[in-house]
């Protein structure tokens, strides 16, 4: 399968914005490229509600660009869309025509719902989420959804966002005490003819769009967090309301040195988190949850997979578009590792009663752990850790993640110590336990394949007082190599499970057939 390779254009009220999306040969997926550029198409609709000639001009510039960066990075296609700023102006068919004309762009004009239902797509391909309410913040419009059990069973485009709410009451990019009452009221008033927005309290508020993203950045910062990802960050009530009192009192030139936050947001990322508290508020979430994907992955996954776009399986997809990306790792000898180590933690759970969530971090670790053969195989160990910690693992935590690539790279517990030391803090002993068994787990599931023969087939696997007995079931070979590398392991696995693994030699003697 040769690449293939979607660019998806989005005309939003406060930026421009392109990505390339690439399907690699080995049929993994990923973002190839990507530009921005800023707009502020909200901003500037006149007193006729039009949107001036300078400033489509402006957008066709962008476009312009946009395709050629497309051209550059030979797809086959590209799928541009418009929301509020373009949908609310009173000559949106002209601008469309104009954009047609001088592009060759056809721009699909998005209705809120549609808006609201491509950002939830790609909300809900990239987190674990069951219930709750999903918020996007945009320049021109806000979209509320409330799902259940991932599915969409009440939405409301509302025509205001950052943007708008900024020029009608900000100030020199400041919201004075008394504009900001008045915005937080203009906002309770329209979202009072909405009563389902209050009837399911204590669930998360979910964010997506620029606003939440330039949130959990700021709070990161603020709080010193160390993991590299905002993508399913969660962030607590009452430390929002602390930093956007932090930085609504801020000059602008100040709020523009902010870490996390982009100057070109920062006149609007004080309107913008104020919608979104008295939403939080109106809504009685529990919490905030950062989501770092939005309408653009929708767009994607609906036009990479029209027939059925929504993922089943959030991690699975994830899990197994990260091994494509990097298919150095020998792929029967990782399944069999994986099958042999599920095997293995399923007899030592009945007795040791982890976790329900550790099998899944357990299972994705054992599928992981050779990735880093793709960058160089005698390190491949410590770049296994860099690849799950810095890439898109959806499904998990933080901590899971981090978790999963100490599990996966797993060689001893000083080295252990030395991968996780700058995460430290999201981990507590009882996960650094768990790392250190599974870790010593998966080490004996590779050494039972370490000629990557695949030579056990069946595995019968019993604790007995104080040993791990391992009878493979008519073997392919004497298995002297994995024998070897098992009493190597013996020692030190005792120590973290309490019984040592034995491999049965006797019962891996191919049987002699007599004449």
């Amino acid at each position: 399968m040769t690449e293939q390779r979607i660019g998806i254009i989005d005309i939003g009220s406060n930026s421009v914005r392109l990505v390339v999306y690439e399907r690699t040969a080995n049929g993994a997926h990923r973002v190839a490229d990507s530009s921005k550029r800023p707009a502020r198409l909200s901003e500037r609709i006149d007193e006729n509600g039009c949107l001036p000639g300078t400033a489509i001009d402006e957008l066709i510039d962008t476009l312009i660009h946009f395709t050629m960066i497309c051209t550059h990075n030979h797809t086959s296609h590209i799928r541009a869309v418009t929301t509020a700023a373009v949908r609310n102006a009173n000559n949106r068919s002209e601008i469309l025509e104009r954009i047609k004309a001088e592009t060759g762009l056809i721009i699909e004009l998005l209705s809120g719902e549609d808006e609201a239902s491509y950002g939830f797509l790609g909300m809900i391909n990239s987190l674990d989420v069951q219930d709750g309410l999903l918020i996007d913040i945009g320049g021109g419009s806000t979209e509320l959804s409330l799902f259940r059990n991932r599915v969409i069973v009440r939405s409301i485009s509302f025509p205001f966002g950052c943007v708008s709410l900024n020029k009608r009451f900000g100030a020199k990019g400041l919201l004075l005490d008394d504009d900001l009452k008045l915005l937080e009221s203009f906002v309770a008033e329209a979202i009072r003819n909405e009563p389902w927005i209050g009837e399911t309290p204590g669930l998360p508020l979910v964010g997506i769009g620029g606003t939440v993203r330039a949130l959990g950045k700021m709070h990161q910062a603020a709080y010193h967090y160390s993991f590299p990802q905002t993508h399913n960050y969660p962030i607590i009530g009452e430390q929002v309301d602390e930093l956007f009192h932090q930085i609504r009192k801020l000059p602008l030139d100040k709020r523009r040195k902010l870490p996390g936050l982009s100057k070109d947001r920062a006149d609007v990322i004080v309107p913008g988190v104020a919608i979104l508290r008295v939403l939080f508020r109106a809504s009685k979430a529990s919490y905030y949850r950062i989501c770092g994907a939005g309408l653009r992955d929708g767009l994607f996954h609906a036009t990479r997979f029209p027939t059925h776009p929504k993922l089943d399986d959030v991690l699975k997809y994830s899990r197994t578009n990260l091994i494509a990306l990097h298919p150095s790792a020998p792929k029967q000898h990782v399944l069999q590792v994986n099958r042999i180590a599920l095997e293995l933690y399923d007899v030592l759970n009945y007795i040791h009663h982890m976790q329900p969530r550790t099998r899944i971090l357990f299972n994705t670790a054992s599928q992981l752990f050779r990735i880093g053969a793709s960058i160089d195989y005698y390190e491949y160990a410590r770049h296994s850790f860099y690849l799950v910690i810095n890439s898109q693992l959806n499904g998990l935590t933080h901590r899971e993640i981090i978790m999963t690539a100490a599990i996966a790279s797993y060689k001893s517990k000083g080295r252990t110590r030395q991968h996780i030391s700058e995460y430290k803090e999201l981990l507590n002993e009882s996960d650094l336990d768990t790392i250190y068994r599974l870790g010593a787990l998966l080490q004996l599931a590779a050494a039972l394949d370490r000629t990557e023969t695949q030579a056990i087939a069946q595995l019968n696997v019993q604790v007995d007082s104080s040993q791990l007995i391992l009878k493979p079931i008519q073997p392919r070979g004497t298995l002297a190599v994995e024998r070897r590398e098992v009493e190597e392991l013996s020692s030190e696995f005792k120590k973290l499970w309490g019984v040592a693994p034995i491999l049965n030699y006797a019962a891996t003697q191919v049987p002699s057939t007599t004449k």
